[in-house]
């Protein structure tokens, strides 16, 4: 269960380091001349649609597995580490041939109602989950229920508490993280996670 627990938390972070998570709401703040409270907010609103959406299909993904490993014991040994595997290698190869931009996309340019702009950038947030985290649920079916609760869990707590301090960091002038540095390398990063974690799987079994 250690296994899953700390996968997961290294996944959020990595995560939530995705300049295009956070840093558009940085922008918005700014250009609208939001206050602290309502930069939170919207942060908040937007990120938990985020976290909603990826955590439900990851669910209906875990119950798919958790389905499947009943008849087919490999399905845990073999095939969820190699799902891993396989989209930690889709990720280098995309990074190494597009150096990707992140799917999360915002218009600021017109000004809009404030409701507006959180309604528009919770839609945006809500269609678009996270591949790399949906592909854990995968490999979290061998502890049953509780591994996706896990996942769950830790996915929602500590993807969306990182991304509000780095709003926070961030309109306080205190954060000096290199947004282009984790931009231009994010797929990267996530792909050697995520084969790491594959890898991980075939031969632990905590």
């Amino acid at each position: 269960m250690w296994q899953i627990f700390i996968g997961s938390f290294v996944l959020s972070i990595i995560h939530a380091l995705i300049p295009n998570h956070w840093l558009p709401l940085i922008a918005i703040s700014k250009a609208e001349k939001w206050t602290m409270r309502e930069s939170l907010f919207a942060t908040f609103i937007s990120g938990g649609a985020h976290m909603i959406s990826t955590i439900l299909l990851g669910i209906l993904i875990g119950f798919v597995g958790i389905k499947l490993s009943e008849n087919h014991n490999y399905i845990i040994q073999i095939v969820a580490p190699s799902i891993l595997v396989l989209i930690g290698v889709v990720y280098l190869v995309i990074d190494l041939i597009a150096k990707h931009k992140h799917e999360h996309h915002f218009d600021i340019e017109n000004k809009k109602s404030k409701r507006a702009i959180i309604g528009s950038l919770s839609i945006a947030m809500f269609f678009t989950p996270c591949v790399e985290v949906e592909a854990y649920y995968f490999q979290a079916v061998r502890f049953g229920n509780i591994g996706i609760g896990v996942v769950s869990l830790v996915y929602f707590l500590i993807t969306l508490t990182t991304i509000v301090g780095l709003v926070y960091l961030g309109l306080k002038g205190i954060n000096r993280f290199n947004s282009r540095f984790m931009e231009y390398h994010a797929k990267r990063i996530s792909g050697i996670v995520l084969i790491l974690l594959g890898l991980l799987g075939y031969f632990v079994e905590i």
